[in-house]
């Protein structure tokens, strides 16, 4: 599944191509996704005008200018792709792009067309269809069954040390698990938990209320936070991790995988400084955890 900076990603490709335009049409080739479509939802995106695309957790926010947002999750295997209606040589940046007439032609897991004024075709495929879309009043955003239990931004100012503290205090559940709960961090998914426990020095098996004292916090808590951001970062700036069929809204898979220090390298040195170890791979709650048992307290 798709996680952050994948999806940062693909709302920063998108961006380009949605600002400014209006939506003259909408297509659904079928009813429902993960969930059904709302029964009004192409009377309430045809003819809106994009005043602005954002990102909340895992889920991408198309807002319009009559005070609604459509709200987007590409599930495990959505992606969008942007067809030229003509020249593909044009001003809408640099995620535009043609494709040949055997990738223009409509595919059987093609479930949304989105047309734009100008031309522009916006199609969202999803072989797997867990991806979901609905459209909530920009005003309602928080209070929507979809985002109102979602937790703080892993790059905003919100998540600290502190806040993990908090949120870890008496917690016996794995530091891992915890670190994935949505409802504590907004969109930190499998691969880079992985990634930032690893640099952390910290053992995705662990309790999570093992790091919070009386009247403090270990201070290997502040080391996760940071890595925590660093990760996500130059992740996003990598254009994401491509481990299966991940790809931008510009058709180029991420770059980040070449980095993993933990992530899908069983059996592979720890490069860790000093570390002599190898990483293992387990299962915990049904999802692979890559970790080094040497360094990894």
């Amino acid at each position: 599944m798709p996680e952050l900076p994948e999806v940062e990603t693909v709302k920063r490709g998108l961006e380009p191509v949605l600002l400014g335009q209006c939506i003259s049409k909408v297509e659904l080739r079928r009813a429902n996704l993960r969930f059904p479509f709302p029964l009004d939802f192409a009377s309430r995106v045809e003819g809106m005008a994009i005043t602005h695309l954002s990102r909340r957790a895992k889920y991408i926010l198309v807002s319009f200018q009559h005070g609604e947002t459509l709200i987007i999750h590409l599930g495990m295997t959505g992606r969008f792709t942007v067809l030229s209606p003509q020249d593909p040589r044009n001003d809408l940046g640099e995620f535009y792009f043609q494709v040949s007439p055997s990738e223009n032609a409509e595919g059987a897991h093609d479930h949304v067309l989105f047309t734009l004024q100008n031309g522009v075709r916006l199609v969202y495929s999803d072989p797997r269809r867990f991806g979901m879309m609905d459209v909530s009043k920009t005003t309602a955003l928080d209070q929507h069954k979809l985002l109102r239990d979602i937790g703080v931004e892993p790059l905003g100012n919100a998540l600290s040390a502190a806040y993990l503290a908090q949120k870890f205090k008496s917690k016996k559940a794995p530091l891992k698990a915890a670190l994935l709960d949505q409802r504590i961090i907004a969109g930190l998914g499998n691969i880079y938990v992985c990634e930032a426990l690893h640099r952390a020095n910290l053992s995705p098996l662990r309790h999570a209320g093992t790091l919070v004292k009386a009247k403090s916090h270990d201070p290997r808590l502040d080391d996760l936070v940071r890595h925590i951001k660093d990760i996500l970062i130059a992740a996003i700036e990598a254009g994401g991790s491509t481990l299966q069929d991940f790809v931008g809204a510009d058709g180029e898979k991420g770059a980040y995988q070449q980095r993993f220090s933990a992530y899908d390298r069983e059996g592979e040195p720890c490069d860790n400084n000093g570390c002599k170890g190898h990483i293992k791979r387990i299962t915990q709650s049904g999802r692979s955890t890559f970790y080094c048992p040497t360094c990894q307290k």
